[in-house]
């Protein structure tokens, strides 16, 4: 696992498309969709000049030209690019209430873009994104209906609009994600009390979405973002090097693009890879347990600083699983038609290059600890709860709350009771 974080990073161009294709493949068309009118942007002050801050922001020279296959009837000054974004340059508004100032990033969906209060997602100017992004302002809908004050820390759909083809949803302007926070400190382990809130406000809020008949589907660190991410600095004299501490760790979840409820068509593959569940992998049919092995993959990444399963293939992936947590269940194999398993035991050559970086590169969950602190030890035994390979036996997230991991929580950090949809 050394350095298999920094990989992560530094690949995250390379892998865009596969990690994407992970992340979308439940947007399914066959999913009801609610009936939207055309656009729901409430009014608002016009927007100010702004800094322009560096970006990867696509430079637009003058004379733009429409480009073709856009659904709005208006003529449209502005083009996509080959992927269907919007080329854009800043300073550029957007139905005359947004100027665009920086870049915030890209994602599955599309790009984020901002000004000084708020964040615009800018979806795709392809079909079967906009579908998405229709299914997401669907579920950010009831989300809000049933938790109004926010209180459950899902983040707010201030408004949305179309653009020439293009949705856009208006988002208050967070922090970095939990991730780019770590890639940004050179991947150093988050602190165990930031683990610990970060894990209880996760874990909070998607038992809010699972008592809502509602399961997220791509939980990873990139999808928690930091309400604020100022930060002091300090000497690490083990890495001998400075480090980032941040002043809170308040959070919000983001991202319901791939959000399924109970009721909804449930397509064959879930999740980002490095933190999809082994009943996905092996085509068993999957429901709200992948959300609870998604967030054990996330505390191992926030509290040792890289991926617990660095791959991006199944049967690899299968053969980390049973080097780190043992061998998958007898049942699970016999039930699954996916082809890795043959007569119980995994298909998978141990003596080759594959095999031997497993082996050499893996190790059995608890040798991860850093110390046999009380702390410690909870941790990983809410982990190995979570990352149960049966998803029946897998923890509830409700149960996951009273877990003793979580009982040192200050009461200035504890959040409401979970409330059940009726």
């Amino acid at each position: 696992h050394v350095g298999s974080s920094r990989r992560r990073a530094n690949n995250v161009a390379n892998n865009n498309s596969q990690r994407a294709f992970d992340g979308i493949e439940n947007n399914s068309s066959s999913k009801s969709l609610i009936s939207l009118p055309r656009g729901e942007d409430q009014q608002q002050p016009e927007t100010s000049e702004v800094t322009t801050e560096q970006s990867t922001a696509q430079s637009v020279t003058s004379g733009r030209s429409r480009r073709g296959g856009l659904l709005s009837k208006e003529k449209s000054p502005y083009r996509d690019d080959s992927d269907g974004h919007l080329i854009y340059a800043y300073g550029d508004v957007l139905k005359n209430r947004y100027r665009i100032s920086k870049t915030l990033g890209e994602g599955t969906f599309g790009k984020d873009s901002a000004q000084r209060r708020v964040a615009v997602k800018i979806i795709k100017n392809v079909e079967k994104y906009r579908e998405a992004a229709k299914l997401e302002i669907n579920v950010l809908k009831k989300l809000e209906e049933k938790d109004p004050s926010g209180l459950h820390l899902c983040i707010k759909l201030l408004s949305w609009f179309e653009f020439y083809g293009h949705i856009c949803l208006v988002f208050d302007l967070l922090g970095k994600s939990v991730f780019d926070f770590l890639k940004e400190n050179d991947f150093a382990p988050y602190p165990i009390e930031h683990v610990r809130h970060i894990a209880y406000q996760l874990v909070h809020s998607v038992a809010f979405m699972h008592a809502n008949q509602l399961t997220h589907t791509d939980l990873k660190p990139e999808n928690i973002l930091l309400l604020r991410s100022t930060y002091s600095t300090f000497f690490n004299p083990k890495r001998k090097k400075e480090e980032k501490m941040l002043d809170r760790t308040d959070i919000r979840l983001i991202d319901f693009g791939s959000a399924t409820f109970d009721h909804e068509h449930h397509s064959a593959v879930v999740s980002t890879r490095h933190y999809r569940a082994p009943e996905v992998i092996l085509e068993l049919g999957w429901s709200q347990p992948c959300d609870v092995w998604s967030i054990g993959c996330i505390l191992f990444e926030l509290y040792t600083g890289f991926t617990l399963f660095q791959t991006h293939e199944n049967r690899e992936h299968l053969a980390m699983m049973e080097r780190i947590l043992g061998h998958v269940p007898y049942r699970m194999t016999r039930n699954s038609r996916a082809g890795y398993f043959w007569h119980g035991r995994l298909d998978w050559d141990y003596h080759s290059n594959e095999g031997r970086y497993v082996r050499e590169n893996c190790k059995p969950l608890h040798r991860y600890m850093r110390d046999e602190t009380p702390d410690t030890r909870d941790l990983f035994d809410l982990m190995l709860r979570m990352l149960e390979y049966e998803p029946e036996d897998r923890v509830t997230l409700s149960a996951a709350l009273e877990h003793a991991f979580f009982k040192s929580i200050p009461a200035e950090w504890s959040l409401p009771p979970v409330s059940v949809s009726n």
